[in-house]
């Protein structure tokens, strides 16, 4: 997910190749005919004494700051350990579990930590032999504190049953069962990213359930359209397909002032990320580089966005953005609109229709 993110800073930092001036150039090659002066002198063999080579070392990269997408992208993620609990529902089209699975990343400045969670989810297995593709589903803001297990994506995750896909709903770090990280706030919640690329390896790696490794795809909601994206941006190749829908902004600054800046509710954990890491307006460079847009250019997966006309939650012109600026980094994306609001009502079947249709051909 990585050569070229890792030496990228998130204020959108392009690698400009300049043209070569005189001075850059090489000189002519001396005219061979000619002794030149700084030749060395013969040694008793008649052959010249060898120059020394001069001795260069290569500087390291810097490591990219720990709490920043490009430092998401620095981590290797080792999901694994899926496992199966509780039947929650059985139906003809699918049955639904209880599960649990192992969340670790590499930590520190040389990698040589290792963090490592238990997350609990909600997984949907069709009905048959298999293998099947699968999807990784990544909710939306609920409160941790009254957050339970497999809430907010219930019907997505019925709908891909029924319609042939695995599909895992992860939990987050803090949420349900999950392990608590005491630290998801101040590190702006780049963990949950990190449980969801985790998810999709861990799938990957199970016996448990028959599925096909080469045909996986995201699909995120609100919150989770924002978790996905950088989860894209982090680890390309991770999958063959994602689907933000009604997504927060690309821009964590946006979000700041939507969602925390003016929310009593949220006063403590934004005096917190305030002394440590200042306002957008105080500290713009760290509020980028926790930002998915700057590093659009890293994707290589096609992305299908969905969004509401009505959305008075994560307005309309957000979607517009992010998809002119996903389009202008080269990937390959579209944006959907449907007359419908935040959380999707009328138009929902017609839109995870449109979504089932996105992942069918593109995980063929």
């Amino acid at each position: 997910m990585r050569s070229g993110l890792l030496t990228a800073l998130l204020p959108g930092l392009v690698l400009v190749a300049g043209g070569c001036s005189a001075a850059d150039r090489p000189a002519a090659d001396p005219d061979p005919t000619k002794e030149s002066p700084q030749d060395p002198a013969p040694t008793s063999a008649g052959e010249p004494e060898p120059k020394a080579e001069p001795r260069t070392t290569t500087p390291e990269p810097e490591p990219a700051p720990a709490v920043s997408v490009p430092g998401l992208a620095e981590q290797r993620h080792l999901g694994d350990r899926l496992r199966l609990g509780t039947v929650r529902e059985r139906t003809a089209a699918y049955t639904s579990y209880d599960v649990t699975y192992r969340s670790r990343s590499t930590t520190g400045p040389k990698q040589g930590g290792l963090e490592s969670y238990t997350i609990s989810g909600v997984l949907n297995v069709p009905t048959g032999r298999g293998p099947f593709p699968a999807v990784v589903l990544a909710h939306g803001y609920i409160d941790p504190a009254f957050y339970v297990r497999g809430q907010g994506m219930t019907r997505e995750r019925g709908y891909l049953a029924t319609r042939g896909y695995i599909a895992l709903h992860v939990d987050y770090r803090n949420h349900a069962e999950s392990d608590d990280d005491p630290n998801y706030q101040n590190r702006m919640r780049l963990g949950y990213s990190a449980d969801v690329i985790n998810a999709v390896k861990a799938l990957r790696r199970t016996k448990v359930v028959p599925v096909d490794d080469d045909r996986m795809a995201l699909f995120g909601r609100s919150m989770g359209g924002g978790v996905i994206l950088k989860a894209l941006v982090a680890e390309p190749g991770l999958v063959q397909a994602a689907a933000p829908w009604a997504s927060v902004s690309s821009l964590e600054a946006q979000n700041y002032r939507q969602f925390m800046a003016d929310d009593p509710a949220d006063a403590d954990v934004r005096n917190e990320l305030i002394r440590r890491h200042g306002t957008p307006a105080q500290n713009p460079r760290f509020w980028r580089q926790n930002s998915s847009r700057p590093y659009f250019d890293q994707i290589t997966e096609p992305v299908l966005m969905v969004h509401g006309t009505f959305d008075d939650t994560c307005p309309p012109p957000w979607a517009r953005a992010t998809q002119r600026a996903l389009v202008a980094a080269g990937v390959n994306s579209q944006l959907e609109w449907y007359d419908d609001g935040h959380a999707f009502g009328p138009q929902f079947n017609a839109a995870m229709n449109r979504t089932v249709q996105f992942f069918n051909r593109q995980l063929s």
